[in-house]
């Protein structure tokens, strides 16, 4: 009779094993539907919030999958870093801004966006550290996580600085284009066009793009191009727009203007390179000296081992 009744009624272990299965199953169901319906949602729906804020949010969930399925975390790390990273945060605009990135990236969320990524290699990091250095690889991987921030936020900043480099270089080209076609007689708004289609593809043609899409959206040439000086935030773009907002508020024709400037960008460039030629022969001076020393050591290394193998037989 016992056989039977074990039999008939189950075992606690598989009563456990049958719950624990069940909240598995339940949980990547759970899982699966969340997923669906982050991926697959509309927009949001206006609220108390701003109205330009929830356009915002819509587009970056539009064009970064990351954003809309880790939305609400990013949020929350966003106000953590609106408080404690304020000063950094007016730079991290600036890069986002010269890197070409997505306008809609508020600095605080594009950061939070970066302490994501570390989160998720952290345990990565937690795994080996604490296998090669014990309980204190702990503090190792969270290390390598704060690591991973700063490297990412350098990144963006190589980004922004190498997108600003190849502006400056190709800038020129493209105040002189416009030259050509405004003494020709065409007007500013399809020279600028024409240039901007010369050019597709390049960042110095995003750029004017965006000052040609703001004055088609009604902005005067003096708010457009003082747009492009405060979201460049470089000393020679600067430089230059400043005097075509100057001269913009003089009435100077300008032709005259862009002539000048591209001058101006192309001197400034052969000022560039002739620093960098005269800084090449220091920069060379450590390698050459390896360099020398690898071959000495190469040339003499063997009749050194051989009087030391000769010295230690006697």
């Amino acid at each position: 009779m016992e056989p039977f009744l074990l039999a008939a009624f189950p075992t606690r272990a598989s009563v456990l094993f049958v719950t624990a299965c069940a909240a598995f199953g339940a949980a990547a169901f759970l899982l699966a539907r969340w997923v669906n319906k982050v991926l697959r949602s509309e927009d949001l729906q206006q609220g108390v919030e701003w109205r330009y804020d929830i356009s915002r949010i819509n587009e970056l969930r539009r064009i970064s999958p990351f954003y809309r399925v880790f939305q609400t975390a990013i949020q929350l790390l966003g106000r953590f870093n609106r408080v404690v990273f304020r000063e950094s945060l007016p730079e991290i605009q600036r890069e986002i801004q010269a890197a070409g990135l997505s306008r809609f990236w508020l600095a605080e969320e594009y950061l939070a966006r970066l302490e994501l990524i570390a989160l998720a290699i952290a345990p990565a990091y937690a795994y080996y550290a604490v296998s090669w250095f014990g309980s204190g690889g702990v503090l190792a991987a969270l290390g390598g996580a704060a690591a991973t921030v700063w490297f990412l936020r350098h990144r963006l900043s190589v980004k922004a600085t190498d997108r600003l480099g190849q502006i400056k270089r190709r800038m020129p080209f493209l105040l002189d284009l416009l030259t050509l076609l405004l003494e020709a007689g065409s007007t500013f708004l399809g020279a600028l066009t024409q240039a901007v289609k010369e050019f597709e593809g390049h960042p110095v043609a995003e750029e004017f793009g965006r000052v040609l899409t703001d004055m088609r959206l009604g902005k005067t040439r003096y708010e457009a191009f003082a747009a492009m000086r405060d979201r460049l935030s470089d000393d020679e773009i600067t430089s230059i727009i400043g005097s075509i907002l100057q001269g913009e508020t003089l009435g100077t024709p300008l032709a005259r203007i862009f002539r000048t400037q591209a001058e101006v960008l192309r001197m400034k460039r052969t000022q560039r390179a002739e620093t960098a030629a005269g800084e090449a022969g220091v920069h060379m001076l450590l390698p050459g000296i390896l360099v020398m020393m690898a071959t000495v050591l190469i040339i003499i290394g063997p009749f050194l081992l051989n009087y030391l193998s000769f010295g230690l037989a006697l």
